[in-house]
């Protein structure tokens, strides 16, 4: 009020608190030419195109200009969405909006072969943490058995590139969702083991600001309702980076796979989610409440962790990295299945599925991905 009495700011001047004053960091600029590599007058396909990094990237891939853009979503809502949005862009780009499933192989066959598509970038998946420890199969199918439909489908009309956007979850998975995209990622792994032409590699990355399900949107809400903000636990951390860098990220990654590729990136140090609180309240122009001396606005509480939740997340399984073109970009080099025993175990894995029997669905995905920590007898 000081500086505007002043006339040192204008009203105009004033805006939202901006997700990259929240990071802790500057966001990690892309190389450009990696940009366009797998895209510039070549036939894409995104999946969970209306989702927070689905539509994201449909934004990013429009830029370098594409022939054909397919949208593919489940949402009809999101997909009308990401659809209208993109027919405001000028572009010569053929965008083509298909409604469908990615466990629907006819589908997905069709759509692949009728549109000629040489890049895939797989963002449809199952994400919240306790939605999916509360729907194990739904999510066992969607992320786990999605994923192999539309990498079959890939394989099998010799794509030219597939990226599947993972989650820093799988590393020593610690819930359902976690452990159903490292497996997505080991399906990946033995396909591109077995000297297929399509380059198939994985991109992991850690909590994206401002998707939808994520802690600021919530926190936002809270604060505007006077408070408290809700933090599961005093010493939770986690990565973060903004739409766009994963976006990026993903996108570049593409262009340096060169088969069975973990691609990471190296985000700093990771951020205490109660620091995050205390700088956004700050942020909105408050106070955090001090429970000793009442003084504050907005209070801050913890309700411990969820399901499933860990106190702090990783990139990496093991040491086995190296760098990249990009210099904050890592690719690692993981062990995984003989793509021959993954198959096996997957079908197993299926029947599981289609019979309804979550105990047995657990008990396969445990011996399947041992290091995956939980009492699955719970179920």
């Amino acid at each position: 009020m000081g500086d505007l009495v002043d006339g040192k700011v204008r009203i105009e001047d004033i805006r939202e608190v901006g997700l990259e004053d929240l990071l802790g960091r500057d966001p990690v600029p892309p190389i450009e030419e990696l940009l366009s590599t797998c895209i510039l007058d070549k036939n894409v396909m995104v999946t969970g195109a209306g989702g927070s990094i689905g539509s994201e990237l449909c934004r990013q891939i429009m830029k370098q200009n594409p022939r054909v853009l397919v949208l593919f979503e489940l949402s009809e809502y999101n997909l009308y969405k990401i659809e209208k949005e993109l027919s405001n862009y000028k572009s010569n780009t053929q965008v083509v909006s298909i409604l469908g499933d990615i466990n629907n192989k006819d589908i997905v066959d069709h759509v692949i072969s009728n549109n000629k598509i040489d890049t895939i970038y797989h963002a449809a998946a199952y994400k919240h943490v306790p939605l999916i420890e509360n729907n194990i199969i739904a999510g066992v199918v969607n992320n786990v058995f999605g994923t192999w439909t539309l990498a079959k489908s890939a394989l099998e009309n010799n794509l030219e590139t597939f990226v599947l956007v993972s989650t820093d979850k799988a590393v020593r998975p610690t819930n359902i969702m976690g452990a159903t995209k490292r497996l997505a990622e080991l399906i990946l792994q033995a396909s591109s083991a077995e000297g297929v032409k399509t380059k198939l590699c994985m991109v992991r990355f850690g909590n994206v600001l401002g998707s939808s399900g994520s802690v600021i949107p919530l926190f936002k809400e809270q604060i505007k309702a006077g408070g408290p903000v809700t933090i599961t636990h005093p010493d939770v951390t986690r990565y973060f980076m903004t739409i766009p860098e994963a976006s990026e990220l993903v996108i570049q990654a593409s262009a340096m796979g060169k088969g069975g590729d973990v691609f990471v990136l190296d985000m700093g140090e990771s951020v205490k989610i109660v620091d995050l609180a205390k700088r956004l309240i700050e942020f909105s122009g408050l106070k955090v409440l001090d429970n000793n001396t009442g003084y504050g606005d907005i209070a801050i509480k913890f309700v411990g962790l969820r399901p499933g939740e860990k106190l702090y997340e990783e990139l990496l399984i093991g040491n086995n990295v190296s760098q990249t073109k990009h210099p904050r970009i890592m690719r690692a080099e993981e062990k995984h299945y003989p793509l021959n025993d993954l198959n096996k175990k997957l079908s197993h894995l299926f029947s599981s599925c289609l019979a309804g029997d979550t105990k047995l669905v657990c008990e396969e995905l445990k011996s399947l991905i041992p290091e995956w920590e939980s009492d699955f007898k719970a179920q």
